[in-house]
């Protein structure tokens, strides 16, 4: 612990040294949409796919590897941005996912990337015209570059059926209709349905091996525990499947037999301290290339020396920066590379692996890399919890600060149980940076990586151990002379907006102001509105948070619940919603802003109607943060930026609701605990 304090002394001792005037960049730098992002090269290397802008929104362009981007053509006029696109096997399409305004029925849309449009972009198919369908893409077919192996719930909300679709036509053909609780299908290297995985109604899973119309159980992870299957060995004999079962704590890579299911196992963090990670296989070979695990940072384990040699080439070229190699040519020779870290504006670079030639191909960002001197540095740190529990975290201080008693944002992440935050250039980050806050990034117990016992820490602990790992993390700014007491908000997104109400219900003292981002207010509304095909996970629900069907369950939701708790909240409140949101319903945030609305307390509410679970549309994220950073600064007093263009001026009004009109009525088919 005194370590780390020493070194960040040393970072507050090398921002004083350089000392400078900090320019307040612009908030468009961070939130606008870059100017070309997610490059791909096609299969055979010819030519580059990427985004750019097109009508306000990020579509998909392409042009020869050998052009200038100037020559690129536009494939794809969405209004709304793609939640991912990838090549067909053979080049001959570009497919990608949408939803509808954050719906996230995501339907599968294909275009030819070679067609010339006369006017405006070339025509997309939908490949599955299906109204409130959740489509999952299993397999991508080498075999047959115009095959997919998909997931649809059209026949049953809940549960996906498999079926082939057949790029070229649209044709849709069910393999297998899904009427016992199928959560997964697996394939094989030679692209055979080979196990399927079921979870039952108490979160129990279990992987059945398939052999012709037979299916055997083969192994069982119980709610607490988890297991997948990362890919198949070359003679498709065996399976690597990471598994963290039974007395296992870190996620652990084992190669397992399903006829005789016999497992060897094959590695685990050579350092003890995180999960397994990733298993990057050659798709030609077979063979395994790398392993990796993230711990503060990432780390690599190269099994291929060709590959490893390649990445200490790249890494000599850039050095103090972080590379990752990005798509490639279907033979590997081939590559995009990403360069990029805590304080860098990211770069594309063409690599040829053969040469090592190295071509400069954009920056998402190039404004921002002009003034990247002003961002800041990402330092990893540790604190106890309040039970003696060491909770990981990252604290970022603004360039330029003493970094002594000054303004501090709490940034939670969401989830909660999985996701954690990693190290490297984060937007929200360095923007309140910039406006002078220091921003801690807390991994609270039931953070991803970390191993089964912090993960499974956090159930049954909402608003109550999960919440002090942030209390925590204030009181160790406080006491370091880091933070100024008064002056932290805490602010976050899905479970980051529910420790945020529970922040300011639960620890009114603690801070100044709360930003509240699609966070659940009322657990008993959150349970009874969770998408359909969210049942496979409800057991695991039911274990983080409670069980509403009995007395004991209802107690625990009812007091994690920030709703029930508004006569201690004092602070003001911003509240950010998206009304299509299928995770957080917009009635989570009606019903705390009614609440303190009628309590007379202090709440603002921003609400986009063209938006789910968190906002994408660049201009809606420039106006919420537009106000966001007013906000921050008219309650711990940090710089903001006034100015806005003025669609995102036009935009925030549209979005900003006048509390007094807000109402809310129960769902009438269920039954939900309200704030009296």
């Amino acid at each position: 612990m005194k370590k780390i304090f020493y070194v960040l002394l040393l970072m507050i001792g090398f921002h004083t040294a350089q000392a400078q005037e900090v320019p307040l960049l612009d908030r468009g730098l961070f939130f606008g949409n870059p100017e070309i992002s997610g490059g791909q090269l096609s299969p055979d290397g010819k030519w580059i796919s990427f985004l750019k802008d097109y009508g306000g929104i990020m579509n998909i362009w392409v042009k020869k590897i050998d052009e200038p981007f100037e020559k690129a053509r536009p494939l794809t006029d969405s209004k709304r941005p793609l939640s991912g696109y990838f090549w067909s096997e053979n080049g001959k399409y570009i497919l990608y996912v949408k939803d509808k305004n954050g719906d996230e029925n995501v339907n599968i849309f294909a275009v030819d990337p070679m067609a010339k449009a006369t006017n405006g972009v070339p025509e997309s198919r939908n490949l599955t015209p299906i109204n409130e369908v959740t489509a999952q893409i299993y397999m991508v077919s080498r075999k047959d570059p115009d095959l997919l192996m998909v997931g649809l719930n059209n026949r049953d909300k809940a549960w996906h059926d498999l079926y082939s679709l057949k790029i070229s036509t649209g044709e849709l053909k069910k393999i297998f209709e899904n009427t016992d609780r199928i959560t997964g299908y697996d394939f094989d290297w030679d692209e055979k349905l080979r196990v399927l995985s079921k979870t039952d109604d108490k979160g129990t899973t279990q992987f059945f091996y398939k052999e012709d119309d037979k299916l055997t159980p083969i192994y069982e992870t119980l709610v607490t525990e988890s297991a997948y299957i990362s890919n198949w060995n070359a003679d498709n004999s065996k399976f690597y499947l990471v598994t963290n079962k039974g007395n296992l704590d870190k996620s652990t890579l084992f190669l397992m037999d399903p006829k005789t299911k016999q497992m060897t196992k094959i590695e685990n963090d050579p350092k003890g301290k995180v999960d397994f990670g990733s298993l990057f296989i050659d798709r030609n070979t077979r063979k395994i290339i790398s392993t990796s695990y993230t711990g503060d940072k990432t780390q690599y384990y190269w099994k291929d020396k060709t590959w490893e040699d390649n990445y200490k080439f790249l890494q000599s070229k850039f050095p103090g920066r972080e590379v990752n190699f990005g798509s490639s040519t279907n033979d590997y020779s081939k590559f995009l590379v990403s360069v990029w870290g805590d304080k860098y504006a990211a770069e594309a670079y063409f690599f040829d692996a053969k040469t090592k030639k190295l071509v400069f191909q954009y920056t998402p960002r190039p404004e921002l890399k002009k003034v990247e001197q002003y961002l800041a540095p990402m330092t990893p740190i540790t604190y106890k919890s309040s039970d003696g529990l060491e909770i990981p975290a990252y604290l970022t201080l603004p360039v330029g600060s003493t970094g002594k008693n000054i303004p501090v944002v709490v940034l939670v992440h969401g989830g909660p149980k999985g996701p954690r935050d990693t190290w490297g250039y984060n937007s929200n980050v360095q923007f309140l940076a910039n406006r002078g806050y220091a921003v801690l990034q807390p991994n609270f117990r039931a953070s991803g990586g970390y191993g089964k016992s912090f993960l499974n820490a956090g159930d049954l602990q909402w608003g109550k151990l999960m919440q002090d790992d942030i209390t925590w993390g204030v009181k160790y700014l406080i006491d370091k002379g880091i933070a100024d007491k008064n002056k932290v908000v805490i602010m976050g997104g899905s479970y980051g907006g529910y420790a945020t109400l529970a922040g300011l219900a639960f620890t009114p003292d603690l801070y100044a102001a709360g930003v509240d981002i699609v966070g659940p207010s009322n657990l008993f509304t959150l349970l009874n509105s969770i998408p359909a095909y969210w049942e496979a996970a409800r057991a695991s629900l039911y274990g983080m948070v409670g069980d509403p069907k009995t007395e004991e369950g209802k107690k625990r939701m009812h007091d994690a619940s920030p709703l029930f708790s508004v006569d201690k909240i004092n602070k003001p409140l911003l509240i950010i919603q998206g009304a299509n949101d299928p995770r957080v319903k917009q009635a989570e945030a009606d019903q705390i802003v009614i609440a303190l609305r009628d309590k007379g307390k202090k709440v603002s509410y921003i609400l986009a109607d063209d938006e789910g679970h968190g906002f994408r549309k660049p201009v809606n994220s420039m106006a919420m943060y537009a106000e966001t950073e007013k906000f921050l600064s008219e309650v711990i007093g940090g710089r903001y930026q006034k100015d806005m263009p003025e669609n995102v001026a036009k935009r925030l009004k549209e979005m900003t609701v006048d509390i007094a009109k807000v109402t809310y009525t129960p769902a009438k088919e269920k039954i939900a605990e309200t704030a009296k």
